[in-house]
């Protein structure tokens, strides 16, 4: 069972599209966020100067989805000078460090392994990174420390808006399973507190709608270049479990073209999303 916690967000200079750190309860790490036009105020914060793992992060372009590049420093600040140069598609960046300063290079070595891994496995941006970088060898203590370190910083990412490093959840235990049945096609897919989840084993059509949206065909197109939808006798199958920022995306991608969400996902007895959500709200 998920326990309660808390995390301070401060903006140092009052503004909220601005530098933001971050704290978490019971916690030695601590974070900032950085807009790229603000690089420059950044350079000055103590954060900058201690070892610890950041990740850049760019819009949706072609794919739909967000562009991800993971890396790690020792200390964190001249990398993302470099950064500031040589890449371009990034317009924020999120670091962790620690307050007491125990991260060492071994540590974020770990943690930044991990992270490309979880990121390259939940399929959810475009990792401008390559493959994974092996693990570092660590003692066991060492690396017990890195991986609850890592599992503090997995809690925050979402509170800041970054989803990327987790797949979708198998089965969550309280979702009500809907589906879309059409063209030949049926997919299931449950709403869940971050988005829509399309099970495993769901089916796409094959080809998109003359009136497709181009987000819904950038996103389909991505889907099938990572991977996630694989052309099986005349339909996409889902591989795995994935999670949609909305039913209406999920829907979207299942049907080949623009779709309400909230009307196309049903129950078996033909309640729409809609009409469940109705009811929850007068229960």
């Amino acid at each position: 069972m998920n326990k309660p916690y808390s995390i301070k967000i401060f903006l140092p200079g009052g503004d909220p599209d601005g530098l933001r750190t971050i704290e978490k309860s019971n916690w030695s790490g601590a974070g900032i966020v950085i807009p790229r036009a603000l690089m420059g105020e950044a350079k000055s914060r103590r954060e900058l100067t201690r070892t610890g793992v950041y990740v850049l992060i760019g819009p949706p372009e072609e794919s739909g989805l967000p562009s991800v590049y993971v890396g790690e420093g020792d200390p964190i600040k001249p990398r993302l000078e470099q950064h500031a140069v040589k890449k371009d598609f990034w317009t924020s960046c999120i670091a962790f460090t620690s307050k007491d300063e125990n991260l060492n290079k071994a540590h974020v070595q770990y943690i930044e392994s991990r992270l490309i891994t979880f990121a390259a496995r939940a399929k959810r941006c475009v990792l401008d990174n390559g493959n994974a970088p092996a693990l570092p060898s660590l003692s066991e203590a060492d690396a017990a420390d890195a991986e609850g370190f890592l599992w503090e910083m997995l809690l925050c990412f979402p509170v800041l808006g970054l989803a990327v490093f987790s797949a979708a959840t198998a089965s969550p235990k309280s979702a009500k399973w809907l589906s879309i049945t059409a063209k030949g096609i049926k997919a299931e897919g449950a709403e869940i507190a971050d988005g829509f989840v399309v099970r495993s084993g769901s089916r796409a059509v094959q080809s998109d709608r003359p009136s497709c949206p181009e987000q819904i065909k950038q996103m389909r197109a991505a889907l099938i270049g990572n991977g996630v939808l694989k052309l099986v006798s005349g339909s996409y199958t889902f591989t795995q479990d994935y999670t949609f920022s909305s039913p209406s995306t999920a829907a979207g991608v299942v049907q080949g073209g623009a779709a309400n969400g909230r009307m196309a996902w049903k129950t078996q007895d033909g309640k729409t999303l809609k009409e469940l959500q109705k009811a929850e709200v007068k229960a």
